[in-house]
């Protein structure tokens, strides 16, 4: 009976060491174990064991996995502007570095934060308010590198630092609305004036070539009259027709101004003036062959 109870205690005794000396490390952790307040190992994943009683114990658990730390900066630039700046910091441990990261930094997120802050207060016053808003992804290349190699000294690595937001002052702010709205309308007034005179010279240049080819058709129509008349001069002149040239061109002529008069007729015209007298169909006659000899 005595055997039984020793052998149930030593059991008790084994489940309580195993009980407060097994402790188990999550995947992306790592366990610093320190022995009577000295560093001794670091755990990784798994079921691990420790010393119980309080002789090894568990300093801390140390995330792996990437960290984000956000911040703000007021800065001015070189055109003495005041700006807010929205910072985004991506880090993580270095596994092969832990020990540093534990025991170096005490608050390793508000280290890098004034570690950004000083970076972004000596690059943004070399810069104007126009050069930081087209910069902006190459001071915060300039700033992740000098935040890096600070920080790689303490276990931490600093893997991207990102400029997420360029906020002005608000009376600068609304003064570039302001100033970029009146460009705006300077060149919508310049794209209308530019419309309005494209179609005057495009009004011009129709008129224009109106005018041109009312010209080719009234010199056209002439010519068409004059070679008319001309064959049929020549016409007479090969019937044998015993009249002078000047005879025929008497008739011809004659004929085209009676043609004239039906053409008015045809188009609607009610009223035409001519000579009253009897000799005015030979005075227009008179005219039209002196006209001719003129030319």
């Amino acid at each position: 009976m005595a055997f039984y109870l020793i052998l149930l205690i030593l059991l008790l005794l084994v489940l309580i060491l195993l009980g407060s000396g097994l402790y188990v490390v999550k995947q992306q952790t790592v366990v610093i174990i320190e022995r009577f307040g000295k560093y001794q190992r670091t755990s990784s994943a798994g079921i691990q064991f420790k010393i119980p009683f309080g002789i090894d114990h568990i300093a801390a658990r140390i995330q792996l996995r990437m960290l984000q730390s956000e911040l703000v900066v007021e800065t001015k630039t070189n055109d003495n502007v005041f700006v807010t700046l929205n910072i985004a910091t991506q880090y993580r441990v270095n596994e092969s570095n832990v020990t540093d990261a534990y025991y170096k930094l005490m608050r390793p997120e508000s280290q890098i934060k004034s570690y950004i802050e000083d970076a972004l207060r000596s690059s943004v016053p070399k810069l104007t308010l126009d050069e930081l808003f087209e910069k902006k992804d190459e001071i915060a290349l300039e700033v992740q590198h000098q935040v890096a190699e600070e920080m790689s000294t303490y276990g931490y690595i600093i893997v991207k630092t990102l400029i997420t937001k360029v906020e002005p002052d608000a009376e600068v702010k609304q003064s570039m609305n302001e100033i970029n709205a009146a460009q705006r309308k300077r060149v919508a007034a310049q794209e209308l004036a530019n419309a309005d005179k494209i179609k005057v010279v495009t009004a011009a240049e129709a008129e224009a070539e109106k005018d041109r080819l009312h010209g080719v058709g009234i010199a056209e129509q002439r010519k068409a009259i004059v070679d008319g008349l001309s064959e049929s001069i020549q016409e007479l002149k090969e019937a044998n027709v015993s009249l002078s040239e000047e005879q025929i061109m008497s008739i011809l002529l004659t004929n085209q101004y009676l043609d004239t008069l039906n053409t008015f007729a045809d188009k609607g015209n009610q009223t035409i003036f001519l000579p009253n007298s009897p000799q005015g169909a030979e005075d227009i006659r008179t005219q039209l062959l002196s006209a001719l000899k003129a030319m």
